[in-house]
């Protein structure tokens, strides 16, 4: 006699299914919602890597780091004479050339400067705008990009007949500064330079010179670090006489204070000097210690940060 089901099981398996259809219903709508939702939620921003560098001085040269906004910089910059000047000299110390300058941030990424130098008592003003910045997370930009400009006059009396009127006694420096910070305790910056001097010392010399600059930072510590700096002067573009620049450093952070000692072959502090104008031999001895202090000062607070 074949099996049958009682006459209320096919009620029950519609019962069944209409309950498992309302069941169902609500988890996809739900899970559409969800969709939607995840669409239209905004996405993650990069993160922007910051410190890539202690000072907006790697040693000779520009880093691309700029002041935060509202912030003034007060650096002083020296340099003594050369080491294989001897005894007499106390080996450089009686001998000096000094900088002082003035940076400020109008914006984050907008700095404004201006310096006097002892040697050929030249003043000096830039600007640095941080164009590109260096970034992690989804989107990131490899690495940081700050554009540079200077000029510079040189105010030193000369007794000659040449024309030394205004416009002839102007340099000009481009560069753009382009950096990566590896990890926390590496970074490394290029630096391609363009140098027009409107007044060369002889028919011979370029008034364009340029050169591509290295430099790196290896942290050895919260508050220490090693720097490095080079610049290399493009063939056709050399003046007569003039070395490539080579400068190693040791940083130093004391809270509002950067400490910068370090050691180079070349004798100025803008770009004009070192580098159109380095002469010192590194490894003969023409070497020049000097330091760079870094004082920072908060002159006009970010709104977010005002009481």
């Amino acid at each position: 006699m074949p099996f049958t089901f009682p006459p209320c099981s096919g009620r029950l398996a519609l019962l069944l299914s209409t309950l498992l259809a309302l069941w169902s219903a609500p988890a996809q709508a739900q899970d559409d919602l969800l969709g939607q939702l995840e669409s239209q939620a905004p996405k993650e921003a990069p993160a922007q890597v910051a410190a890539t560098f202690k000072s907006t001085r790697l040693i000779n040269g520009h880093t691309v780091e700029t002041p935060g906004q509202g912030t003034m910089v007060f650096l002083i910059s020296h340099r003594f004479g050369t080491l294989n000047s001897g005894a007499y000299n106390f080996f450089g110390l009686d001998q000096a050339s000094i900088r002082l300058g003035l940076e400020y941030a109008l914006t984050d990424q907008l700095e404004i400067g201006i310096g006097r130098s002892s040697l050929e008592k030249t003043l000096d003003g830039f600007a640095k705008y941080r164009a590109v910045r260096q970034s992690s997370g989804p989107g990131a930009m490899p690495i940081s990009v700050t554009l540079f400009a200077s000029s510079a006059l040189t105010t030193l009396r000369y007794n000659d007949n040449v024309d030394y009127t205004v416009p002839r006694r102007l340099n000009f420096t481009y560069q753009a500064l382009l950096a990566r910070k590896f990890s926390s305790d590496l970074s490394l910056q290029l630096m391609p330079t363009l140098i027009h001097r409107n007044l060369v010392a002889t028919k011979t010399d370029p008034n364009d010179v340029y050169a591509i600059g290295f430099g790196g930072r290896q942290k050895l510590s919260k508050r220490t670090s090693l720097n490095a700096e080079y610049y290399y002067l493009l063939p056709g573009s050399r003046p007569t006489g003039v070395r490539n620049a080579l400068a190693l450093g040791f940083d130093i952070e004391t809270g509002g204070h950067v400490f910068q000692l370090h050691v180079t072959n070349s004798q100025g502090m803008i770009e004009k000097f070192f580098v159109a104008n380095t002469r010192g031999n590194f490894f003969d001895g023409d070497i020049y210690f000097g330091f760079n202090v870094n004082r920072n000062f908060t002159v006009r607070p970010k709104e977010g940060f005002r009481k």
